[in-house]
């Protein structure tokens, strides 16, 4: 069951989010089979990331919530809100699944 995770991070963390990137990306790896795309929410130059969108494989909100809440950025507050929310898979690769 399809899950989006959409995180916000708090106001002016650039520094955090770079200090436990690290960690954060060793953590998706061994997730990566729950993983149908992550990657970072940037400003429009392309310099900054303040969030995050993860598209995940996961069997119940509850699964969700516990991958995103065990999540180093999570772990060290970076949040400022986090949006989990049912996702229906109907394009991918340019390959409708409906």
């Amino acid at each position: 069951m399809p899950y989006m995770i959409e995180t916000f991070d708090k106001p002016g963390q650039h520094a955090l989010r770079l200090e436990v990137r690290d960690d954060h990306l060793a953590y998706l790896e061994t997730h990566k089979e729950r993983l149908l795309a992550c990657g970072a929410k940037l400003s429009d130059d392309g310099a900054h990331a303040d969030g995050g969108l993860y598209l995940v494989d996961c069997e119940t909100r509850e699964q969700a919530q516990a991958l995103i809440d065990d999540d180093p950025f999570s772990q060290a507050g970076l949040f400022e809100r986090v949006v989990i929310c049912r996702w229906r898979k109907a394009y991918l690769n340019g390959i409708c699944h409906l």
